[in-house]
């Protein structure tokens, strides 16, 4: 592009030459020069109109604000229904989560002694019939209190449901820490009580059940404990002792090699030893025994504890 300029008191004409890249840079230049000039007539013209209030101008700035204002308004009107909604249906679902929680806990053998704090926190929003929210929209201030109530509820329920968890999992550790599996198959040899002793023939206790079996049989720990004996015994032989908390210790006698050492952690049904006959023995056999600080019990009833329960777990089924 080129540009031609001449004046009449001059012979000479001057010639301006423009590339394609120079315009684009100068309309580039001249939009934001008038976008910078748009900006300012808008903020020191209509504002200021705006504000000390010109007839014409101050109006049109007023319905333009106006418009904007009521889109506004109508979009958060539609944002809190829709809020105030889906804050229902939290409600409604924290009522069965309440009532499923009582159920759960009761099954789980917490006792409502237990759970009187968490609803004595609650008692006053309750006392007042919950969480209102009204039919029109809500206004914000509504809505931020029915949230709180509802994260209230939510960790109280958090709460409930965590105690019944621990109450739960200290029923399982319970039952697993309890001597109801039977250590070797098979048949019992001799039961616990009185009876003519295999050696000298008088009467004596027997302390125990007597399984027997061929040597090398596995032996299994009736229940999970901690390996406190491993250790000849003049009259049991081989004689391994678990712990298993709260006064109960299981002793498996005249075995012929353990497969565990004292401190070592054993679960239920965990090979601990063999099948042996040491010590003071007529043959093969595993001499199991119950104490009950340091007491002798009939380890039978454990044993039919633990096949009862499996026969009403299964009669429930």
């Amino acid at each position: 592009m080129q540009v031609l300029i001449t004046h009449s008191s001059s012979t000479r004409s001057r010639v301006l030459q423009f590339s394609r890249l120079q315009l684009l840079a100068a309309g580039a230049a001249l939009t934001v020069v008038l976008l910078l000039l748009s900006g300012t007539i808008y903020h020191y013209l209509f504002l200021k109109a705006a504000r000390e209030g010109w007839p014409v101008v101050s109006q049109v700035v007023r319905l333009v604000v106006r418009d904007e204002f009521a889109q506004r308004d109508r979009f958060m009107r539609e944002n809190l229904d829709a809020m105030a909604q889906r804050l229902g249906e939290m409600q409604a679902k924290l009522v069965k989560l309440d009532a499923i929680g009582e159920r759960v806990s009761g099954l789980a053998g917490v006792k409502p002694a237990d759970l009187a704090p968490l609803r004595r926190s609650s008692a006053a929003s309750s006392a007042q019939g919950g969480v209102y929210l009204p039919l029109d929209t809500p206004s914000l201030e509504q809505l931020q209190a029915s949230v709180a109530s509802v994260d209230e509820a939510v960790d109280r329920s958090a709460d409930i449901f965590t105690l019944v968890e621990s109450r739960l999992f200290e029923a399982r550790l319970e039952a697993l820490m309890i001597p109801s599996s039977q250590p070797v198959s098979g048949g019992v040899g001799s039961g616990f009580g009185v009876r003519s002793d295999p050696i000298t023939g008088r009467p004596a206790l027997h302390t125990g059940l007597d399984f027997p079996a061929e040597v090398g049989t596995p032996i299994q720990a009736a229940a999970g404990g901690v390996v406190v004996g491993a250790d000849w015994h003049p009259q049991y032989g081989n004689l391994l002792e678990i712990d298993h908390g709260n006064g109960l210790v299981t002793r498996y006698a005249h075995t012929s090699k353990y497969l565990v050492k004292r401190g070592d952690i054993v679960r239920r049904g965990q090979v601990v030893a063999e099948v042996g006959s040491t010590g003071r023995s007529t043959g093969p056999h595993l001499h199991f025994e119950v104490l009950v600080e340091g007491v002798p019990q009939d380890p039978a009833r454990f044993l039919a504890g633990a096949r009862n329960s499996s026969r009403t777990t299964a009669a429930t089924r």
